[in-house]
């Protein structure tokens, strides 16, 4: 064979290897250069080492593709992320969302609580992914991906998502609080409680992530247990339930509360966190096999996490479905006054339910309100490319829930139907702010250039989108419906209209911007011109 054609068949087999080599840099060529004045999410010493666990000498080699066997040991190790994640699948507005549904639409819902879980559970399992691949968090990505402008209101959005998110949760935690103490402790004293509370666990992080992994797995079997215990109290239908899962059902009477199901399962500071508290591991991120293997192990993780939390929502869910649906009191139960009913319903029994109750919702508060800092940190920390203390970013964090918050308590304390139409307007707003999470995520997950060997593949692609606008459409009823009820006059209705036709072109910039119309372009391009050689 003649030496040039020699030559001529190697070219392309070292041109793959050079895109091979050069598609495991996952990081942009933007980041390298100033990777270390950036904020990080974990600090090198503050990462659980998890390369050569559990491994012989003959597994540990130079082979960056082979991704190491399974091992229980590297699993447990892996174990944390998903279920801080799933905590924000039990917070109390979701709660709220369980009960109500329960109460109204009885077990007819059952089977959307699932499948929002699953929906739920496909972002969060790309928002790992973004993480593992990359080496870096969706806000951080984010500050690279959008000019200045839009960067710094995906941020504000971000924001307002997150302080919505965290009134709930604390005014969550001080019902709860108020509940225990017999009422002596009044609704702001409960704020300033949980307030306290936060700074305290998140303190143990000073000891290492994997302890404060365990509180966070103590209040999850805590909500297990309470929950539990109520739903072996009031005995509700197995038949009905297993229906409930298996068989859709849905009515006009019971749209709204079906649209909650799904629009509370979907927070956007969750989908931010997730893509940072997956860098808690020391990942050889420069091994495709070792990145492989980190996806792997989290997709277990967090698939068993959310099964539990499916499992803590479902028996929300049939404990009011038995005891209040068909009820006069089911269109009037809520957060506040739902322990009062359990135990004008069931009385007291070895422990009275309300009590029971109580501790499961102090348990999803405090635990929400956490993850609701330690994603505030994140956030503020990777669009502005912060380099704080972390205690004063907390400090920061909280300040901006904790002080709107203590007023809402002090003006709302006396009215639980001030504060239902409040939980309305906070649900709004986290609706609102759905696409400046999913979007961004989306797209970055898609990018070649940002994910190399990583990118999802067509078919996931279509799939991801499809939930995305599944869930963007279920909230935009939401909102719609919202608004339609509460916008009265020309004015106000003008107001509105503007600020919807500027939120749509916010949602549509973000698309374009993010080249998803232009790779989809290009995919179709690239099929025409195969069939074309063919």
């Amino acid at each position: 064979m003649p030496p040039q054609h020699q030559q001529h068949q190697k070219r392309p087999q070292l041109q793959e290897q050079e895109e091979a080599d050069s598609l495991l840099s996952t990081r942009s060529p933007e980041s390298e250069g100033d990777s270390e004045d950036e904020e990080k999410a974990y600090e090198s010493k503050e990462k659980v080492i998890i390369v050569g666990t559990g491994e012989s000498e003959s597994t540990e080699s130079d082979n960056c593709f082979a991704t190491p066997p399974f091992s229980w040991k590297k699993l447990w190790l892996f174990t944390g992320p998903g279920f801080l994640i799933s905590i924000a699948f039990l917070d109390p507005g979701n709660l709220e969302g369980d009960l109500q549904a329960g109460a109204i639409a009885g077990y007819s819902l059952l089977w959307l609580l699932m499948w929002a879980t699953v929906m739920g559970l496909l972002i969060q399992l790309l928002s790992a992914r973004l993480g593992v691949a990359t080496g870096r968090h969706l806000a951080e990505l984010c500050r690279d991906q959008y000019p200045t402008w839009a960067r710094y209101l995906l941020w504000f959005m971000a924001e307002l998502a997150l302080i919505g998110a965290d009134i709930q949760e604390v005014i969550g935690s001080a019902i709860a609080i108020k509940i225990l103490s017999h009422g002596v402790l009044p609704l702001w004293a409960g704020v300033l409680i949980t307030a306290f509370d936060c700074f305290v666990f998140l303190f143990l992080e000073n000891y290492g992530v994997r302890k404060l992994e365990a509180v966070f797995a103590v209040l999850i079997a805590t909500m297990a247990l309470s929950f539990a215990w109520m739903f072996g109290e009031t005995k509700p239908s197995g038949k009905e339930l297993l229906l409930g899962v298996l068989v859709p059902k849905l009515s006009s009477k019971t749209i709204r509360q079906a649209v909650g199901v799904v629009g509370c399962i979907i927070m956007p500071h969750n989908v931010f966190l997730h893509s940072a508290l997956v860098q808690s591991r020391n990942i050889e991120t420069h091994k495709r096999g070792r990145v492989q293997e980190a996806l792997n192990y989290y997709s277990i993780e967090s698939s068993a996490a959310l099964l539990v939390s499916f499992v803590i929502n479902l028996f929300v869910t049939t404990v009011f479905a038995k005891g209040f649906y068909g009820t006069e009191q089911a269109t009037s139960i809520g957060l506040v006054n739902a322990g009062q009913y359990l135990q004008e319903k069931y009385g007291g029994g070895l422990f009275p339910i309300l009590y029971i109750w109580g501790i499961g919702l102090l348990a999803a508060g405090q635990s929400s309100t956490i993850t609701g800092t330690y994603a505030g940190q994140f956030i503020m920390g990777g669009f502005l490319n912060l380099r704080l203390k972390k205690w004063l970013r907390a400090l920061i964090t909280r300040s901006f829930a904790i002080v709107p918050t203590i007023i809402v308590a002090l003006v709302f304390d006396t009215s639980e139907g001030m504060l239902d139409v409040l939980n309305e307007w906070l649900n709004v707003l986290q609706s609102i702010q759905i696409p400046f999470a999913i979007i961004p995520l989306l797209i970055l997950v898609s990018k070649e250039q940002v994910m190399g060997v990583f990118t999802i593949g067509p078919a996931l692609k279509v799939v991801a989108w499809i939930v995305a606008l599944l869930v963007i459409l279920i909230n935009g009823y939401l909102l719609l419906d919202f608004f339609s009820s509460e916008v009265n006059g020309l004015f106000f209705g003008s107001l509105v209209s503007a600020v919807i036709a500027a939120y749509v072109a916010f949602v549509i910039y973000l698309v374009w911007q993010g080249g998803a119309f232009n790779s989809c372009l290009r995919l179709v391009r690239s099929k025409n011109l195969m069939q074309t050689g063919n």
